[in-house]
Parts: C-alpha cells; sequence; structure tokens
C-alpha cells in the first residue's frame, strides 16, 4: 500500500508527498523549506527520510524552497534536461545536493517507486509531466500546468489509478475578471493552463481507461473555485452516466493540506 499527501497546491505553491514501503518522494518543492518541514511534520513525515524530489518545471510555484530543502536534507533532485539548465541558471543548483536528469524511459527509485515523465505543454524551458508506479503496481499521475492535454499526456495517463490533474480557472471568470489583458491571454493559450471544462471533458476516456481517484488540481484562486470545479466535473462525468462513488472518487486538492487529507492506494 502506499500514500499521498498533496501538502500544498496552487499558484502559490505546490508539493506531494508520496511513499511506498520505505521510499518517499516529493513531487515538486514550490513553498518554503520552512513551510514544508511543518507540513509534514504535522503529518508525521520525516523529511529526512526523502529519497528524491522529481521537479515538474522551473516556475516559481514549484521550486521556491528547492535549493534550501533539498541542500538541508541532502535530498538528490530529478527533473529534465530544460529544467535542470533552468535551475542553474537561477543559481538553485550548489554542491550541497545531486541533480540528474530523467530520461525518457523512467527511473526507478529503491525498486520501490518507479517515475516515468511525460512532456507538457508549458511556456517553461522543459516542463515535465510524471506518473508513478509503486511496486504493486499501482500509477498516480500528475498532469498539471499544461495549456491542452495532447495525444502524448493522453497515452501517458491512460490506466492510471489516480490522476493529479489541473483545474485552474473558470473561462467565464477569468475573461471578465481582474487580470490584465496579457495574463488572460497566457492563461487561455496552449502554453496556459487548462479550464475546468478542459479538465472535466478529458475525465470520461480516463475513467473507462481504468481511473478511480481524481484529484482536482492547481486551481487559481482569483478565477475559479473548489465548488465549481468539483461541480464541472461531475456534471461533465453524469452525462456519461459515470456516477461519483460508485465509478471514481473525485476531490479538490486544497491550497494548503492543514487537515492531513490524504489518498492511500
Amino acid at each position: 500500500m502506499s500514500i499521498i499527501f498533496p501538502l500544498f497546491n496552487g499558484s502559490k505553491g505546490n508539493a506531494t508527498y508520496i511513499r511506498c514501503r520505505n521510499t518517499s518522494i516529493l513531487i515538486d518543492a514550490g513553498c518554503s523549506a520552512k513551510q514544508i518541514e511543518i507540513s509534514m511534520f504535522e503529518k508525521n513525515l520525516n523529511p529526512s527520510k526523502l529519497n528524491s524530489i522529481f521537479i515538474t518545471h522551473e516556475h516559481l510555484d514549484h521550486i521556491k524552497g528547492l535549493k534550501a530543502f533539498a541542500s538541508r536534507y541532502k535530498i538528490p533532485i530529478y527533473s529534465s534536461e530544460g529544467t535542470i539548465l533552468s535551475l542553474s541558471k537561477k543559481c538553485i543548483l550548489n554542491n550541497k545536493f545531486a541533480y540528474y536528469i530523467v530520461p525518457s524511459r523512467g527511473i526507478s527509485v529503491n525498486e520501490d517507486l518507479f517515475i516515468k515523465p511525460f512532456s507538457i505543454s508549458h511556456d517553461c524551458a522543459e516542463g515535465f509531466g510524471y506518473v508513478v508506479e509503486t511496486k504493486d503496481e499501482r500509477k498516480i499521475a500528475f498532469a498539471t500546468d499544461t495549456g491542452f492535454v495532447s495525444d502524448e499526456i493522453r497515452q501517458a495517463v491512460k490506466g492510471c489509478d489516480v490522476i493529479f490533474i489541473e483545474s485552474n480557472h473558470d473561462v467565464k471568470m477569468l475573461k471578465y475578471g481582474i487580470y490584465p489583458s496579457y495574463l488572460k491571454k497566457r492563461i487561455l493559450s496552449t502554453l496556459g493552463h487548462l479550464s475546468n471544462e478542459a479538465c472535466a471533458k478529458e475525465l470520461p476516456y480516463l475513467i473507462e481507461c481504468g481511473l478511480s481517484r481524481i484529484v482536482l488540481s492547481h486551481l487559481s484562486k482569483q478565477n475559479n473555485n473548489s465548488e465549481l470545479a468539483y461541480q464541472t466535473a461531475v456534471l461533465n462525468l453524469s452525462k456519461y452516466n459515470i456516477k461519483e462513488g460508485i465509478d471514481y472518487k473525485i476531490m479538490v486538492a486544497d491550497e494548503i493540506n492543514t487537515t492531513g487529507k490524504h489518498i492511500l492506494i
């Protein structure tokens, strides 16, 4: 059995903890090292036991605490070649922790977890999503920070048990909201973020392929809310007679996980 804790989620910071047997990793470290420490300690998770950190891309809400946290606990990090180069230019990398490029074929961590990357469409150097396969052959997908769902993404996450999928914004809220036009254009572009509607559109196919747990992720605080993201997803699934609680379970990731919300698979 494996456990997943979404510690932080959204535009202010992202970090997710996964443990299988004696192996544990983080996906992203987008809050301060202190915040990550506190969140982990509150949930009886030990930062010194982390085996690695996998970074999706170099935007601040995914790397804010990376340098301090990885340095403090000597945790190796993994990402794409483009992201590693970007982190180097930002002076994030130092000689206090190791860093590696994730090969396209994937990489094993202590034989308990196997992490395979896939490309996302975002305005970053070389963004990755990840599929994490556990020793007992359960699969967890991370598909956020992408302007659209490509065929590569669909194939990569097909057959996963759990997916963290972006449901960033409601299109009407964004279009008529206070953001400047250049930012609206960026978010709505193919290098931006998935809307509630775009997210919901992908779910029926994924559930038909075996998906049973959905975590709506990376919600905009300004242009979305939990209930709206949830209702958009559930309503679209109901059109296909796919029923919550029977065919799937769904949750919205909290901006800060203060309740110990987690997933067991």
